[in-house]
């Protein structure tokens, strides 16, 4: 059970819950990103360690008791920025718009509270990825970029496609808030 219940943000009464993780969420993180290809596993250590030591930029999801959703998440060092890792969503839950619920959530956190960007990386082939993407920056009204970052054969020896830093501007908090009022 999470220590701050400000931290919690129900969806649905009693059935889709937005939290932080705790290291015992860690297996069942483990079990859902391994169950939303093309997501690069990690293994369940890397993923009890982010639950415990990135609690406070990371979100899972709980529908009835699973785990349904997960963003990992970190503050990057020296910048207003938060680097969203992965985002998975379970096959049940999704059409629900909970990719972009979470990200929402995650900005409106006090540990990301000095991000004025957000920044993930994705291979030119994930349309779910640039989708979900393209809704949030919309959505919040920030404006989104992207270049090559992680290049095939400079970063990854050929085995892996580019990885493209995709950047979205977040709006300032009252441009968001008028944005809401829209």
């Amino acid at each position: 059970m999470p220590k701050d219940m400000a931290d919690i943000e129900t969806l649905r009464p009693r059935t889709l819950t937005l939290r932080k993780p705790t290291s015992e969420d860690g297996s069942a993180i483990w079990d859902l990103v391994r169950s939303c290809k093309p997501l690069d596993e990690n293994s369940m250590y890397c993923n009890i360690v982010q639950a415990e030591h990135f609690s406070d930029t990371c979100v899972v999801a709980e529908m009835e008791g699973d785990i349904v959703g997960w963003i990992s998440g970190h503050m990057i060092p020296n910048e207003d920025a938060l680097f969203v890792w992965q985002v998975a969503v379970s096959p049940k839950a999704r059409g629900l718009g909970l990719g972009r619920r979470m990200l929402e959530h995650l900005i409106g956190r006090e540990a990301c509270a000095e991000a004025n960007q957000l920044n993930t990386t994705i291979t030119k082939d994930n349309e779910a990825s640039w989708a979900l993407f393209r809704s949030f920056a919309k959505h919040v009204g920030g404006e989104l970029s992207d270049e090559a970052h992680y290049k095939r054969e400079e970063h990854f020896d050929g085995k892996h496609a580019t990885e493209h830093m995709v950047t979205i501007t977040l709006p300032e908090e009252d441009d968001a808030d008028s944005a809401d009022a829209a």
